[in-house]
């Protein structure tokens, strides 16, 4: 994965960690929303990687096809 990706996921990490510490509930609450948005980040991250190796692929084969 990405540099990015890893961030994303390391951020989630993170956040879960942080709700599990805390002792409130509001700040637990928010923490595991920010898990949930970071894990998202993560998931979109991923598709556009996915996305642009599968589109440089399909170029790929059409330019050995042309050739």
């Amino acid at each position: 994965m990405s540099q990015q990706h890893d961030f994303f996921v390391a951020r989630a990490t993170e956040a879960r960690a942080d709700a599990d510490s805390a002792t409130l509930d509001n700040v637990r609450d928010r923490c595991l929303r920010a898990a949930a948005a970071w894990d998202s980040m993560a998931a979109r991250a991923e598709r556009g990687e996915r996305l642009r190796a599968q589109a440089e692929a399909e170029k790929a084969a059409a330019a050995a096809a042309a050739e």
